[in-house]
């Protein structure tokens, strides 16, 4: 039976309960509500691994308002509730409120819609200046560079709080699901190298560097000439000084420029890119993929690694958020689109491997770096940032545990006559 320390009779406690109760029919877990006049109630018995802390009366309207796509995650980010304790068992009542929205009714709808109206429409204040970007849904040189700018030109310190000591900002690659983010992720670089199978003197190109990670591995280990480029500003600057730190600025390049802009035909031996494609979209999906068969000299192999949709369901309903807070433009296709478009760019696809529950283990360890660098992170980039990254990667972990989102890498080749000299097992990526 539920629990309850309810004394004041307040009819809008009442009804927050109320609502609350229809809302965790079901769920299989327990956790705590904290209302905002100190009292505390319990959906189920049992351990309580998180704490529900409701800011103010209408923070339940704030939160579920039907009309409003991203209410859920404004509410969160500019603090109509709270989350205390465990982040992920929170993520996990959060699944099972997208299953129950996904299967009310058209009259449940409106039971719902009318509870909530019961509700006061009080919102903590909204800043401005905090407001996310829209969407513009179009992907010119402007706008793209312009949506790179708002994701990845934060201060390179930030990701350093929570992402691995090479900042990757892509999924790992885990031996296990304990193991440590550092190693998972320098498994990951490695991984990428090996099916690209690099060779000491070959030219390689990596579109899409981030922080320069994958190209410094790649020159230090696989002796190869490496070209990093990026879009954003901030990460050429902090690439280029890892660039030097290493040691490698003999055989590591790194370019500041749009890949629509990037014209070396057939002078690399390999490409790739490592969490790029998901920017792209997927009109110029052919242009992006056309830059690259063509910087590839005939017989060359490039690695596309990217986030996939689950074929034939629609978007995820928390993609507005991402779309507004985390990646403007944005925008996702499913692994058959992938394909298709690869080989009417010319490519022939080699190898296709889903790596969706890494990103899982991925996402956990960010989320937990992140929350024990609150402060450090508070300072350099705000509690409402702070908010938004952390809302995000506890949600995002839910669409890879259940198959709505894929991780995938295609190895995909240039053909040369129809002669590409692979090996003729897979049996070298393993060993």
């Amino acid at each position: 039976m539920p629990s309850t320390v309810l004394r004041s009779g307040d009819p809008v406690v009442t009804a927050t309960v109320a609502l609350l109760t229809e809302f965790t029919r079901g769920f299989a877990g327990n956790f705590v509500v904290r209302l905002w006049t100190g009292e505390t109630w319990e959906p189920g018995t049992g351990p309580t691994p998180f704490t529900l802390v409701l800011k103010h009366p209408g923070a339940l309207r704030a939160m579920f308002w039907p009309l409003d796509k991203m209410a859920l995650g404004e509410a969160y980010i500019f603090d109509d509730y709270d989350i205390e304790g465990d982040t992920f068992a929170y993520g996990l009542w959060l699944w099972h409120m997208v299953k129950f929205k996904t299967g009310l009714t058209f009259w449940g709808k409106l039971r719902v819609l009318r509870a909530l109206l019961r509700l006061p429409r009080q919102k903590n204040p909204r800043d401005p200046s905090k407001a996310g970007r829209p969407d513009e849904a179009t992907h010119t040189r402007a706008a793209d560079k312009d949506a790179i700018s708002f994701t990845y030109d934060l201060p390179g310190e930030f990701y350093r709080l929570f992402l691995d000591k090479n900042l990757q900002y892509t999924c790992g690659y885990f031996a296990s699901p304990d193991e440590d983010l550092d190693a998972a992720q320098e498994r990951k670089l490695d991984y990428v190298c090996r099916k690209l199978r690099l060779t000491p003197g070959e030219k390689y190109v990596d579109f899409g560097c981030g922080w320069g990670g994958l190209v410094i591995h790649a020159a230090k280990h696989y002796g190869v000439h490496a070209t990093g480029v990026t879009l954003a500003g901030e990460q050429a600057r902090w690439a280029q000084k890892a660039v030097d730190e290493a040691g490698v600025g003999d055989r590591v390049k790194i370019v500041l420029t749009d890949y629509r802009d990037f014209k070396h035909p057939g002078a690399f031996d390999k490409a790739s890119s490592v969490g790029m494609a998901e920017h792209i979209g997927t009109a110029n999906y052919p242009a992006f993929l056309g830059t690259i068969f063509d910087c590839l000299k005939p017989g060359g192999v490039y690695l596309h690694h990217c986030i996939t949709l689950k074929p034939f369901v629609p978007e995820p309903i928390w993609t507005p958020f991402a779309d507004k807070y985390v990646f403007p433009n944005g925008e996702l296709q499913t692994v058959l689109e992938v394909q298709e478009l690869a080989v009417q760019s010319g490519f022939e696809i080699r190898d296709v491997e889903n790596l969706r529950e890494h990103y899982v283990y991925t996402l956990e360890n960010w989320v937990r770096k992140l929350e024990a660098n609150h402060d450090a992170v508070v300072k350099l980039v705000g509690e409402v940032s702070y908010r938004i990254f952390r809302i995000y990667m506890t949600g995002a972990p839910l669409g890879f545990k259940f198959g709505l989102y894929g991780l995938n890498q295609c190895l995909l080749a240039k053909p040369h006559e129809g002669e590409l000299k692979l090996p003729l097992t897979r049996a070298d990526w393993y060993t």
